[in-house]
């Protein structure tokens, strides 16, 4: 078998041929006149009337036999067969092709549309020009790629030789425009806030840090999707906004979570955690519907119909009846040895902290899908409380197959009580906690401005990857890479 370095070579070879021809193997103008597709859906007319069509594509086989042969195109709407004669096309432009066309080339021809004998729709070329020399080989159709790293740095080969991840990718696309029209359809109105912030909020997570020249000044990749403005703009007057975009957490990696990753996040003036849930259930199931024609799913070991009525529970009780730890009414000491009496590895060292972790030790049973409720303030410094307990919030997450799959609550509106909880945050920044919430002083100054009852609510590509079963990973179109060594 050659190498890539002689494959290339040869592949150079026929490239310096065209050159020599007059040929140019990169033109910037195509006369593609319809697509594969198009001309799939609208074969039988120009097959009766013999129409004569450009089509375009990148060649994924040859099958020579002597003076006949046979390609197959694709243009990423569909694949077509093409069929070359001697007898057709000119000595010169036959021989031409058999000397300087290769598998991954992408060519344009034109001739007239019939059926062979085996029923395949194809088109019988009568001319042909180059559009692009490849100077590589695709991978072999029926291995593709196989070492999982190099299919992530070649992602346009995976994706070529690999209808499934196309189509994978082809559903993400569809998630998001089902949830914005969704959300839109309902009133909500799309936004932008920054991605760069002086500090981090609407999240407990690690940041990536950066630096402005310009202001001379250290920033921050923004950690939720401007949770902080967007509720700066129900102060503003806008009843109802959302966003959808790219989220950035310096943190470990796993099927689940990545450092980089698309979220939407909505506000809705006037409502309350209730509201919330109520509408997140009718999205949830429109997005499991439009996208996948089903409700029942099954991944990480768990089946769950989102097309049954939610059922709530309580954080208090559930993590008490799973680990007798009464989360209201404990010390740091119990949890602490309540974690390791369950051999579990926990981050930090703060109340806060080991809370969490207890509690996300709890969930990975539930199949759910279950609105989780009554969270303790400790865990939830953006969220109002209850008026019938102050230590509870009106906070609710959305449990699936173990896993928290969008978290949203009744928006703290009381500037003095953000203020205290914001330093509660500061002295867990200053013990070491590099997840707890960066104070921002200038949000507490808006809400003494006044901000109305408003409901949040944020959920992300997690949600994609568990109803398609993949890990979130596999759910990007290009994750990140470490740089290739050189050899």
């Amino acid at each position: 078998m050659s190498s890539i370095d002689e494959i290339r070579d040869t592949k150079i070879k026929k490239l310096e041929l065209l050159k020599k021809r007059g040929i140019n193997p990169y033109p910037s103008i195509s006369k593609r006149e319809i697509s594969l597709k198009e001309a799939i859906d609208n074969f039988d007319n120009l097959e009766k009337e013999g129409l004569s069509k450009w089509i375009v594509g990148r060649i994924m086989s040859i099958r020579g036999q002597g003076a006949i042969v046979f390609i197959t195109l694709n243009d990423g709407s569909a694949n077509f067969q093409g069929l070359l004669k001697k007898d057709i096309l000119s000595d010169e432009k036959f021989d031409l092709f058999t000397e300087v066309i290769d598998i991954g080339d992408f060519i344009e021809v034109s001739g007239i549309f019939f059926i062979t004998k085996r029923g395949e729709k194809t088109i019988e070329i009568k001319d042909w020009n180059i559009l692009s020399k490849s100077l590589r080989p695709l991978p072999e159709k029926w291995h593709g790629l196989q070492d999982i790293e190099e299919r992530f740095r070649k992602r346009y080969l995976d994706i070529l030789m690999n209808p499934e991840i196309k189509e994978l990718l082809i559903k993400k696309t569809k998630f998001w425009d089902t949830a914005r029209t969704f959300m839109k359809e309902h009133g909500f109105l799309e936004v932008e806030t920054p991605s760069l912030e002086v500090t981090t909020g609407g999240a407990e997570a690690t940041p990536f840090k950066t630096y402005n020249e310009d202001f001379k000044l250290p920033l921050f990749l923004r950690i939720s999707i401007g949770e902080l403005w967007q509720k700066r703009l129900m102060a503003a007057g806008f009843p109802k906004t959302f966003e959808i975009g790219r989220v950035y957490r310096n943190e470990g990696s796993d099927v689940n979570h990545l450092q980089e990753f698309t979220n939407l996040e909505f506000y809705w003036a006037y409502a309350n955690y209730e509201d919330g849930m109520n509408l997140v259930e009718e999205l949830y199931k429109k997005i499991a519907i439009d996208v996948f024609g089903k409700t029942e799913f099954e991944t990480r070991g768990h089946k769950f119909d989102l097309g049954k009525k939610w059922e709530h529970i309580d954080y208090r009780e559930t993590v008490k009846k799973e680990t007798g730890i009464d989360v209201l009414d404990t010390t740091y000491e119990e949890v602490e040895k309540k974690l390791e009496d369950l051999k579990i590895v926990y981050d930090g060292n703060t109340m806060e902290r080991l809370v969490d972790t207890l509690w996300k030790h709890c969930r990975k049973q539930i199949s759910g899908p279950v609105f989780l409720i009554g969270h303790p303030k400790l865990v939830s410094p953006l969220s109002k409380s209850m008026e019938k307990d102050k230590d509870l919030t009106e906070r609710f997450q959305i449990i699936i197959a173990g896993t928290e799959i969008g978290n949203g609550f009744s928006e703290l509106n009381d500037p003095i009580d953000q203020a205290e909880r914001f330093e509660a945050q500061q002295e867990l920044l200053r013990s070491g906690d590099k997840e707890a919430m960066m104070p921002d002083m200038e949000f507490v100054e808006m809400l003494e401005y006044g901000m109305p009852p408003t409901c949040g609510f944020g959920f992300g590509e997690m949600f994609f990857a568990f109803l398609a079963d993949k890990p979130i990973r596999e759910t990007q179109f290009f994750p990140l890479m470490r740089p290739k060594k050189e050899e």
